[in-house]
């Protein structure tokens, strides 16, 4: 079985705040369109950004600061949005407009910088070596738009999700569990993509809002 040291370059954590409104989930969609607006352009630049550290961890082996705690901000960014949109509906605090860390906001992610990527790496891994995983996250997405779930699996585990707090005021447990693990492994990804780590995604579903690297803190 895989060690806790496999997941350190990329860490996502979620908490569960409770209560949730019963129906606030029924007009999420409306309230996220600036941020989805804002999440557009800054998915494009995410893009173009990514372009220019290729070339510069192929020259150099390195990714320049700037552009990966850009990129690192975008990520984080899109999973607020989505951890209180339709990727989770885990909080209803409003997601901060910010690049930054937010660390009073209950969906948090970090990425640990690297000192040196593999320029042989660099060719190959964000279209060739994530292919798997790209084909378990169309599932578990059924598409990523802007950084946050629209259908799939995730999707239909949320609105289950929704329909039991719209009748109980609860969340279920176990299903929240599941829907981290689901985005956790999402996220892994887009970093490994987006060229942010050279340490492949672990085939491996980490249930729950602390992260597997947390035993090691």
């Amino acid at each position: 079985m895989a060690t806790p040291t496999a997941y350190r370059p990329v860490r996502l954590t979620a908490v569960l705040e409770a209560p949730l409104s019963r129906w606030l989930w029924l007009v999420k969609w409306i309230l996220v369109i600036p941020h989805v607006v804002v999440l557009l352009f800054l998915w494009i630049a995410f893009v173009l950004v990514s372009v220019v550290a290729f070339f510069a961890i192929f020259i150099n082996e390195r990714y320049p600061r700037v552009l990966f705690d850009f990129n690192l901000g975008v990520l984080r960014w899109s999973w607020r949005v989505s951890y209180y949109a339709y990727g989770a509906l885990g909080t209803d605090r409003y997601p901060p407009f910010s690049l930054g860390q937010e660390p009073d906001y209950p969906a948090r992610l970090d990425v640990a910088y690297p000192e040196r990527l593999s320029r042989r790496l660099v060719l190959v891994k964000w279209w060739l070596l994530a292919i798997p995983h790209y084909l378990l996250v169309g599932v578990f997405t059924g598409g990523w738009h802007e950084g946050w779930s629209q259908t799939g699996l995730i999707g239909l585990l949320v609105l289950i999700s929704a329909v039991a707090l719209a009748f109980t005021a609860t969340y279920p447990r176990d299903l929240f569990d599941l829907v981290i693990g689901l985005n956790r492994w999402v996220f892994r990804v887009a970093a490994y993509a987006a060229l942010m780590t050279d340490e492949y995604p672990p085939f491996r579903l980490d249930m729950g809002g602390s992260d597997p690297s947390d035993v090691l803190r």
